[in-house]
């Protein structure tokens, strides 16, 4: 279980996030929604350590995460995996190197510089490709491939950690909505078939609805609303998203809800 009690991040006089507390058990796919600014990638990135916390804890399956240094740090990042909006591919790299880079916590420094990844990694890189139907590009340069082809090699990098837990940050942002389709279908399988705990970033509310069990919205900073999908209704969409709501909203008002969370965000 994923736990945050307090969890806090401050840029000199801006709190980017504001006391968030969450227990998140394994195996749950939660979507954190939210207008741009909300806090979302910050929140991620805390939890991954990218960006240090200012306050408040972190604890995954009753160990402090918080306070990890060096090697330990180190395989905490490996165990929770980042998935980013931009892909973070080696472009010059073929599709296949590129997800071996996955083994960079498992594989001694010089074969990795060499490129001379044991054999099993091979076959776990392959197999990964397979999984995500695109191992036929094993061996094109990383740069050639569409955004949909690229967020799934990066998803392929990430499965190749042996992670625990998968953050992925806007990784549907800059994709078509096929495309879209396809990347979420990839991290539900993951979710399902491998039973990690996946926390996703989406700006899009149909996406949010069909594919978590579970959305935590933020808004300031801070969490205002936590609950299963269906109770996604227009109210809080509007308290979620302020001016940007008409572009996201698709259901019907709860007046009692959307009151709630006013006075929550307020």
């Amino acid at each position: 279980m994923l736990v945050l009690e307090g969890l806090t991040k401050r840029f000199g006089s801006v709190t980017a996030v504001d006391s968030a507390s969450l227990s998140i058990p394994r195996g749950q796919f939660v979507g954190i929604i939210g207008r741009s600014g909300a806090g979302k990638s910050t929140l991620l990135r805390s939890i991954n350590r990218l960006s240090e916390p200012s306050a408040g804890t972190i604890a995954w399956n009753g160990a402090e995460i918080t306070t990890l240094k060096g090697a330990a740090l180190r395989d905490w990042r490996r165990r929770c995996a980042m998935i980013f909006q931009q892909f973070n591919l080696v472009g010059r790299l073929d599709v296949l190197n590129n997800v071996l880079l996955g083994r960079l916590a498992h594989t001694p420094g010089w074969r990795a510089m060499s490129r001379l990844w044991p054999h099993q990694d091979r076959l776990l890189a392959m197999s990964a490709l397979e999984q995500m139907d695109i191992a036929g590009l094993a061996a094109q340069r990383a740069d050639t491939l569409s955004g949909g082809q690229q967020q799934r090699v990066a998803i392929c990098r990430a499965l190749l950690q042996e992670p625990e837990i998968i953050l992925a940050d806007e990784p549907v942002a800059s994709l078509d909505p096929r495309n879209a389709k396809i990347v979420m279908d990839a991290l539900q399988r993951i979710n399902r078939h491998h039973g990690l705990t996946v926390l996703v970033n989406l700006h899009s509310l149909d996406l949010a609805r069909t594919y978590c069990d579970r959305l935590v919205g933020m808004a300031a900073g801070r969490i205002v609303f936590d609950d299963v999908p269906a109770a996604l209704t227009e109210g809080v969409s509007r308290t979620l998203y302020g001016m940007e709501a008409a572009d996201v909203i698709d259901h019907a008002a709860a007046p009692g809800l959307e009151a709630g969370l006013a006075a929550q965000a307020a």
